[in-house]
């Protein structure tokens, strides 16, 4: 680290050696995480629903 000047030509080195992805591949995955987070949110509003089900039939059971 004594150098900066050999460190960036360094970082630049390594920075060719990157496989970046496709634009294709880019917008496959996008869409795989856009499908994963909306069913998680549905499998979360699920469980939340019937939590909150069970939780009000032991609330009431007394009364």
């Amino acid at each position: 680290m004594a150098d900066p000047l050999q460190f960036i030509q360094e970082v630049r080195q390594e920075a060719t050696k990157v496989t970046w992805p496709t634009r294709r591949e880019t917008m496959i995955t996008t869409g795989l995480v856009i499908v994963m987070v909306i069913l998680a949110s549905l499998f979360f509003l699920a469980v939340d629903e019937v939590l909150q089900l069970v939780v009000r039939f032991v609330l009431n059971i007394g009364h």
